[in-house]
């Protein structure tokens, strides 16, 4: 009976979507237990303290993402908004 209720046609997006965010937040987890500077699974390493490792922080921190975004507009579409807003454009008319 439960089986029915879930397993349409018209809940597939709504598990697509919850699949991509718990996808996300596993990939986000995994990311900081693993390489993020500030955290420290073992025991020998949390024994070590604060330390003032600037270098590995900035590597971090500036991933490819990061870097690739960085040299773009934070526009979504910057084509058709410069052509409704930029006013040296001339229009057809």
């Amino acid at each position: 009976m439960a089986a029915s209720r879930w397993i349409r046609p018209e809940v597939f997006p709504l598990f697509a979507a919850v699949g991509v965010a718990v996808g996300i937040c596993g990939m986000q987890l995994v990311r900081n237990i693993c390489i993020n500077p500030d955290v420290r699974v073992t025991k020998e390493k949390r024994a070590a303290g604060v330390l003032d490792n600037f270098a590995e922080g900035e590597k971090y921190a500036e991933h490819g993402l990061r870097k690739f975004v960085r040299k773009k507009q934070p526009q979504i579409m910057p084509s058709i908004n410069g052509f409704f807003s930029d006013p040296d454009l001339p229009s057809s008319k």
